[in-house]
């Protein structure tokens, strides 16, 4: 083993792989511990994986994100070539996933929601990551998620080194158009992402060979299982982040990694109660991957509450329990309640006979949406695709509402539409992946989405 690279004096190596080995060491002009990617000396020999080696670097010591790895300074020594980034001292997500089979739901948002963001900063920059994967995401002791590995990134700052037609990366993480070796775009480390969460979430890829269909077959043309299937402990909202992020056309994906960050917030807003960065670290305590004395010591500024020990990790199910026993009674008085307003308001606005309220048109306000998404025509005219910004104004009466998708048959549906005002319109709701049947309708909070 080497003892030193430029400054930097080796302590051990942590992790080897076909083309590079990774370094403990401690860089002695600051006293620091750093991490040394090191290219093996066969690899080294090959001038492609040297340039891209290079590039890597090179790209890296560019970016400057709280969830990307570091680069401090490149080498050439010893006849090979060398990365000096920054030291994350935890566990990458493979192992995180072989040591405990799935991670809870909040849990897994978390840590797509810190790869969300990385690969939003990096897309903004002409970045394509195309390594998407466990294994190049660790997860710090302290409950910050890094970004890793961007030796086979596309960076427009550069030619790029992939052939036409030829698909790289690692196939059960890939894109249907990386497989086809199609020109790629960032919308395509968002299908990657989906496969790194459905995995969290299920403890298994949404696509994997068998006997008669490869992986890559199944990726290009078969829908995945969708994870409440595999775990209806699930909420809907997030299955239906998972699903949009599996589209197999681009175009039907999430428009860019800011919506799937934003998207990602609204879901944890309602789940998680405390600094995301905490919650991993109990999390890492409950899987033994940290000490309860370091999880003491992480997560006590972090939450904020001196003496907070890492035992008291959030009761995810119990709050759901009582969120949802709240959400029934908040319903059924506010049906109440609503009936007794009907009873005592509808009589004085019936106009009466020969006054000028005979001539004025009643409207009403009717909420459409679909799963995955559709666009909608109400009464032959185009309205918009789903998700509307706003329920509809239409004067009252019988509708026809129409459903268009490019993987399904249109489908119609009359609705009444009755009076009332836009804070609380009628509900339209389908599910076209179940044939059009009608999602259960609920008054919704403005700005959530379907259950």
């Amino acid at each position: 083993m080497l003892e030193r690279i430029g400054n930097c004096r080796i302590v051990e190596e942590v992790a080897s792989g076909g083309m590079a080995v990774v370094y403990r060491a401690i860089q002695d002009s600051l006293g620091r511990t750093v991490a040394i990617k090191a290219l093996k000396t066969s690899a080294s020999a090959e001038e492609h994986i040297a340039t891209r080696f290079e590039r890597e670097a090179k790209s890296l010591a560019n970016l400057q994100h709280e969830n990307i790895i570091s680069v401090y300074d490149f080498h050439r020594e010893h006849g090979s070539l060398f990365i000096v980034m920054e030291y994350v001292a935890g566990i990458d997500l493979y192992d995180l996933l072989d040591r405990c089979g799935r991670l809870p739901f909040d849990v897994a948002a978390i840590v797509a929601l810190q790869v969300a963001r990385a690969l939003d900063y990096i897309h903004y920059r002409g970045i394509v990551h195309r390594d998407i994967k466990p294994a190049n995401i660790m997860i710090a002791r302290q409950g910050g998620v890094k970004l890793m590995d961007f030796g086979i990134a596309r960076d427009r700052s550069f030619e790029d080194l992939t052939e036409v037609g030829t698909g790289i990366g690692t196939p059960a993480y890939m894109s249907p158009e990386q497989i086809l070796g199609d020109k790629i775009d960032a919308r395509s480390d968002l299908f990657s992402i989906g496969v790194v969460l459905y995995q969290m979430l299920t403890g298994g890829k949404p696509f994997v060979e068998d006997e008669q269909r490869s992986v890559m077959h199944k990726i290009r043309l078969e829908r995945h299982v969708r994870v409440r299937k595999l775990n209806p402990d699930i909420p809907r909202e997030l299955e239906r982040i998972v699903d949009r992020c599996l589209e197999k056309q681009p175009r039907d994906r999430w428009r860019s990694a800011q919506h799937l960050v934003m998207a990602l917030e609204r879901f944890l807003a309602r789940y998680v109660e405390i600094n995301y960065h905490a919650r991993l670290v109990l999390f890492l305590r409950n899987q033994n991957v940290i000490t309860q004395l370091e999880a003491d010591e992480y997560v006590s500024p972090l939450v904020g509450v001196p003496g907070q020990s890492a035992m008291g990790q959030p009761n995810i199910t119990a709050r759901l329990v009582v969120r949802r026993a709240a959400t029934v009674h908040g319903v059924v008085l506010g049906v109440l309640l609503l009936m007794l307003g009907l009873i005592h308001v509808a009589p004085l606005g019936e106009a009466q006979p020969g006054s000028a309220g005979e001539a004025t048109v009643r409207k009403g306000h009717l909420r459409v949406d679909a799963y995955p998404w559709a666009s909608v025509k109400v009464d032959g005219k185009p309205v918009g695709t789903t998700p509307l910004p706003a329920p509809l104004e239409l004067p009252v009466g019988a509708h026809t509402v129409t459903f268009e998708h490019a993987w399904y048959a249109p489908l119609e549906r009359t609705v009444e539409v009755k009076a009332g005002p836009a804070d609380r319109p009628q509900q339209l709701l389908i599910d076209l992946e179940d044939e059009g049947t009608l999602l259960p309708g609920k008054e919704l909070p403005a700005g959530e989405e379907l259950p």
